[in-house]
């Protein structure tokens, strides 16, 4: 449009085709620099090009059989190709210099490794934002990289869940790779992977199994001298570590995890990938993988829409707990919590013990589960999608669920493929019997996974403790419930989960029953220190401010007009209601334009701020505000467009506002029986002559006759363009407020008539509507009428549908010779009934151009 230009795969939806933000890759292009400039220059420059086509596209199945093309976006491309040059850098046992620095995103960032440290960097790229692809992308670049002469990868996780799901996504793109990646079962198991290996392989393991085994006492200083350290697994250079989530308080070991790492590979080069800034104070983490290479915050994915924003909402003050009731967490408390809770930790840890007994005590859940219930079912009144429950137990899942449940008894069921809520844990036979039904394997939970993924399914609340927190995709998740203490990027992990781009999601909601707003800005703290721009989560005020502010200005648009029989009225009531108010936008200036465009942003902004009081509070006015925008959009040339970009937030207001099927008709809602748009009956044309909103009788007139033009522009295009342009001149004069709308009726009345008419020529004259077609694009000329007269167009007519039924193929029009033959035929019979030479070429031109409209029929009939 001259104004954005994005870039996408041919399977991918709408909402995933990107912007390029970058030419050279070191800085984001200026704003004044054209966006198809940037995208041109920035992906078609030879060498780029030739480096995203084969490294950067992956085909994934995305269940069900259907696969999806994706590529990298200009934040992958670029992070990736500078982590090579520092692999190289960092591998390096003989180059004398520093790689040369390649593009970047955070391009005021120094890279200062030696030649051979071993530290490649860390990237950080926001959650949400493809960083599995990215390190998929990364992986594949070092594996065909000639200098790292087939090099084996070894990709690191903390959690044997996130262990695979990230050996799914590399599963998936093994193409990449030349190789299937292989998971290590076991410590052993990794041993026999990578001791002796001479080259290749992607191997995924977990970070517990290159610690001792359990039981074993660490090595202290003395005795790690005197040993030489543990066996080395392999000391060749040619290693890649890949880390998924580079903190220090993620492995809650991180110095025994550096140390047995570089005894068990003494010569591997490691880079950590992280969807959250490493903590100012966390020296640890740079000293195993040297510092960042690459940023990409919040707030450029946020703009980039390669993420929507995160609102917050405290629920604490909604449940009037007592103070007994009220969890006392402290600092102390949180750091020791931080991380997956096990066994071990629930009987070391005493204090989690006490907390977890006040969070999980009945009357609390009692609470919770109701003010729960209510806040989510609004949230769907509002918007389409997904909520999520996250808890400090696994008691208290199961307690919650049972309190959810006996509030609304239909969502349950036992089935995995049926229900409205469950439970995703892990559990063991010795568990209580109360939790069996929530304890499934791991194919179970991969089923329930790809239910809550698929957007239509019914599947809409689960309750969870700490899976699915981390590396979990469903993109349709809109509502996080968080009652579980958490910090720093554990919290940040977490509440990304309903970041993803949906459709047009607005932006996701983390409700919190803990009072975690201090762990929030202590963890946008980390970010800021880090030299991240955005805020980790937006207050919901602010979504209630700029609802309040669009609602007044929508209200201004109806001003003088009582819409109060909408809130109050049946609803045939408010049904009846729309075609006054229609007319009454219809008789402003733009109204239409401005109406369809504010309602649109006042969707947006309430469907982010509810349930907040102030939005339940004008939820019947924004009903109808939408209402009537609907039902404009069924009969205005702009909303045409935005029709289709209409968000689930409309629809579901609507169809809870007017009728049970949610079908706002454009007839019934001006009173009027929907016509034979074919026929345009005089009864039809009276009836809408006759109506009172004559603003309105003007528009659905306009909607028919556009809808009529657009049957007939399949068929005959003169008559259809002749047709399209006295329409365009009438609606020009009356936008214009050049002449009344009761003129301008009357106008559009005749026209509809002359449509009617035209359709009775053909039998009149003695032609088919093909021929007929033909016959207008000679009749166009008025002196080739008056010389030839109607019996000499009539036979050249008939002649030209033979000629050209019998010489046009499928591809016609897109080749040339059979073009110029066409036009050749065409012109001779058109010189053998001498017809004006001075008007054959311009005569040609239009017959051509109505056997394209027909052509595509008669080939497919020949075929």
């Amino acid at each position: 449009d001259g104004l954005e230009a994005r870039l996408g795969t041919l399977t991918a939806d709408r909402d995933r085709f990107m912007p390029w933000r970058t030419i050279s890759g070191d800085t984001v292009a200026p704003p004044k620099t054209p966006q198809l400039e940037v995208l041109t220059k920035g992906v078609f420059e030879k060498r780029r090009f030739l480096q995203l086509v084969p490294d950067f596209i992956v085909f994934e199945d995305e269940g069900g059989g259907k696969l999806a093309k994706k590529m990298a976006g200009y934040h992958q491309f670029h992070a990736v190709n500078v982590a090579v040059e520092e692999t190289l850098r960092a591998a390096a046992s003989h180059r004398s210099g520093v790689a040369e620095e390649m593009g970047r995103y955070a391009a005021s960032r120094r890279l200062n490794g030696m030649p051979g440290d071993r530290r490649i960097g860390v990237i950080w790229h926001t959650q949400g934002s493809g960083k599995s692809l990215t390190m998929a992308f990364y992986a594949g670049r070092i594996i065909r990289h000639p200098e790292m002469e087939n090099p084996t990868v070894i990709v690191l996780t903390d959690r044997n869940d996130l262990d695979g799901q990230l050996f799914g996504v590399f599963s998936r793109c093994r193409e990449l790779f030349g190789q299937d990646p292989i998971e290590a079962k076991s410590r052993a198991h990794l041993r026999d992977l990578l001791q002796g290996r001479k080259s290749g392989g992607v191997v995924f393991t977990t970070i517990q199994k290159f610690l001792p085994d359990a039981g074993s006492e660490p090595i202290d200083a003395a005795e790690r001298a005197a040993t030489g350290g543990a066996a080395a697994l392999s000391d060749r250079r040619n290693i890649v570590v890949i880390a998924d989530e580079a903190h220090r308080s993620q492995y809650d070991f991180i110095d025994g995890f550096a140390r047995r790492m570089r005894d068990a590979l003494p010569n591997a080069s490691f880079i950590g990938f992280t969807g959250t800034p490493l903590e100012r104070e966390d020296r640890n983490t740079r000293a195993v993988f040297g510092d960042y290479i690459s940023i990409y915050d919040i707030q450029r994915a946020v703009e980039d829409r390669a993420t929507v924003p995160i609102y917050y909402e405290s629920r604490l003050a909604m449940l009037e707990l007592p103070e007994g009731l009220k969890p006392q967490i402290d600092a102390e408390f949180e750091e020791v919590t931080e991380g997956e809770e096990t066994e071990r930790k629930e009987k070391l840890k005493t204090k989690w013990a006490q907390v977890e007994a006040i969070v999980g005590a009945e009357k609390r859940l009692r609470l919770i589960a109701g003010d729960l219930v209510e806040h989510f079912e609004k949230r769907l009144e509002a918007l389409e999608g997904k909520g999520m429950v996250v808890c400090m137990s696994r008691r208290i899942c199961v307690e919650l669920y049972n309190e959810i449940v006996r509030l609304r008894r239909q969502w349950h069921d036992d089935a995995d493929d049926k229900g409205e809520i469950k439970i995703v844990m892990t559990g063991s036979a010795s568990d209580p019997p109360e939790w069996q039904p929530h304890i499934r394997n791991k194919q179970r939970r991969e089923f329930l996974a790809n239910r809550f993924r698929d957007p239509n399914d019914p599947f809409k609340l689960v309750i969870v403790r700490d899976m699915w927190l981390t590396g979990f995709d469903a993109p349709s998740l809109h509502t996080m419930y968080i009652d579980k203490p958490m910090r720093g990027h554990g919290l940040m992990q977490a509440i990304a989960r309903v970041n993803r781009v949906f459709r047009d999601k607005p932006g996701g909601l983390v409700v919190d029953y803990l009072g975690l707003a201090h762990e929030l800005k202590e963890a946008l703290a980390a970010s800021t220190e880090s030299g991240g721009t955005g805020r980790t989560a937006i207050d919901q005020n602010e979504a209630v401010a700029v609802m309040e502010e669009k609602y007044e200005v929508c209200c201004d648009l109806f001003h003088g007009f009582d819409w109060s029989a909408w809130k109050t009225g049946t609803p045939r009531a408010r049904l009846s209601l729309l075609p006054a108010a229609q007319e009454h936008v219809l008789a402003q200036e733009r109204g239409a334009d401005r109406l369809l465009q504010v309602v649109s942003d006042l969707s947006r902004a309430f469907a982010l701020a509810v349930p907040h009081e102030r939005a339940l509070a004008i939820r019947d006015d924004v009903a109808f505000f939408q209402a009537v925008r609907a039902a404009m959009g069924k009969h205005t040339a702009v909303a045409q467009r935005a029709e289709e970009e209409l968000d689930h937030a409309i629809r579901q207001i609507i169809s809870r506002a007017i009728v049970p099927d949610g079908v706002v008709d454009l007839f019934a809602a001006a009173g009027l029986k929907k016509p034979d748009i074919s026929i345009l009956s005089d009864e039809f044309l009276l009836e809408v002559q006759g109506m009172p909103q004559k603003n309105l009788a003007v528009e659905l007139l306009r909607k028919l006759l556009e809808d009529e033009i657009k049957i007939r522009r399949r068929k005959n295009v003169v008559q259809s363009r002749s047709f399209a342009e006295r329409l365009q001149q009438a609606i020009r004069r009356y936008q214009n407020r050049a002449v009344e709308a009761a003129q301008i009726i009357e106008e559009l009345i005749a026209l509809a008539r002359e449509m009617r008419e035209a359709d009775r020529r053909g039998e009149n004259l003695g032609l088919t509507e093909e021929e007929l077609a033909f016959y207008d694009a000679l009749e166009a000329n008025d002196s080739a009428v008056q010389v030839l007269g109607e019996p000499t167009l009539k036979q050249i007519a008939r002649e030209l549908v033979d000629t050209v039924r019998r010489n046009v193929t499928i591809d016609w029009t897109a080749r040339a010779n059979v073009q110029a033959h066409l036009r050749r035929l065409v012109k001779r019979v058109l010189r053998r009934h001498n017809y004006p030479p001075d008007k054959q070429e311009k005569a040609t031109l239009t017959v051509l151009e109505q056997a394209e409209v027909l052509s595509a029929e008669w080939a497919s009939a020949r075929c």
